[in-house]
């Protein structure tokens, strides 16, 4: 919906006193380029998609000792919001955009030689803004309200995609969600999935158990109005999730809440000590699957925060225990738009100007 950058993460330890003596060694890597990187996808802790803005992808293959940067042909004027990396030769690419045609779904099948659209938005006023997904073949994409509907796509087999916006809870006046690092969805196991919503009287989470057949909407104590609401979402299995947020204009707004009864009910946390809205999180296992929902996932989250009015910089912190002890990451992890683990020791930020910082624990 809105031109944000921010991003959160969800990390690998257990206990306050852990924490102290281990803070993350940070490794500034060179992406190839020099256009805004919004969103990253480890795939393993050697394979990793990103992408952004000027129709601009960049992978690597040896944990990002080397990085290969290109943009897609026919979309440099394209800003990519979100990537799926499946392996070194798979991967998916989400355009966003108002007016028809802007938003599109990329597949690559051979590395990024060549890439296959594969949904082009035709719906006016349609606004799409992050895609998750539970295999390398089932996904969904999810859209702000258009006239109190959510008009979102789901694909079963990797190449159709088609849409499920009667299986939507009704919107509310203005609901919708932030374009900000391609986490305001959250995939978990083989069928469900968490929506972070915002822009209305309320910010919400949308939430199915079903691979999307059926969803439920839960209201949440963040901050929401036409400027505001929750951002991002992640759950490390069925029960245990947290979702940031707050208002992109206002810098005292952090917000983060988190649930144990899979997304209907939410507590805040204790302050994230940071300025700005926060816009990515992302739980790490310890076992590098931060799908698998085994039950015993990690407790630990690090954010990174974007201020207004430019968001091209803003502070970061991480905490052990879902939001209960802070610990602020150094001043240089600043302008990183998102960031994502395949575990604790292969973590990556992504922001502007092309930035990389690897983040190890």
């Amino acid at each position: 919906m809105l031109n944000c950058s921010l991003a959160v993460l969800l990390i690998a330890f257990t206990t306050p006193g852990f924490a102290k003596d281990h803070q993350p060694k940070l490794t500034p890597q060179n992406s190839g380029t020099t256009q805004l990187l919004i969103a990253v996808s480890p795939v393993n802790s050697r394979v990793v998609w990103a992408a952004g803005a000027g129709g601009t992808y960049v992978v690597t293959t040896d944990g990002g000792e080397h990085w290969k940067a290109a943009v897609v042909p026919g979309a440099e004027k394209l800003q990519f919001r979100d990537v799926q990396g499946v392996s070194d030769k798979v991967a998916y690419l989400m355009s966003i955009g108002n007016n028809p045609g802007s938003f599109r779904i990329y597949k690559t099948v051979d590395g990024g030689a060549t890439w296959t659209i594969e949904f082009k938005n035709q719906r006016k006023k349609a606004f799409y803004d992050c895609f998750a997904f539970w295999t390398p073949d089932r996904g969904i994409a999810h859209s702000d309200s258009v006239n109190g509907v959510f008009p979102d796509i789901r694909t079963t087999d990797g190449t159709t995609w088609r849409s499920i916006a009667n299986n939507m809870p009704p919107a509310l006046k203005g609901e919708a969600s932030f374009a900000a690092s391609g986490t305001c969805v959250t995939t978990q196991g083989e069928e469900n999935a968490w929506i972070a919503t915002g822009g209305a009287t309320i910010a919400r989470i949308l939430a199915t158990r079903d691979g999307g057949d059926t969803w439920n909407a839960y209201d949440t104590p963040l901050v929401s109005s036409a400027t505001a609401g929750a951002i991002t979402v992640a759950f490390r299995d069925p029960h245990n999730g947290i979702v940031g947020g707050g208002d992109l204009a206002a810098n005292d707004s952090a917000d983060m809440a988190t649930s144990n009864d899979g997304g209907m009910t939410w507590q805040l946390t204790n302050k994230p000590p940071v300025k700005g809205a926060i816009f990515c999180l992302s739980y790490i296992h310890s076992h590098g699957d931060a799908k698998g929902g085994d039950g015993h996932g990690d407790h630990t989250v690090v954010i990174t925060a974007e201020t207004a009015p430019n968001f091209t910089s803003g502070p970061a912190a991480w905490t052990p225990d879902e939001g209960r002890t802070w610990f602020k990451l150094p001043s240089k992890v600043s302008g990183y738009w998102a960031v994502a683990f395949d575990n604790p020791k292969a973590g990556w930020f992504v922001g502007n100007g092309g930035k990389i910082l690897k983040i190890s624990f």
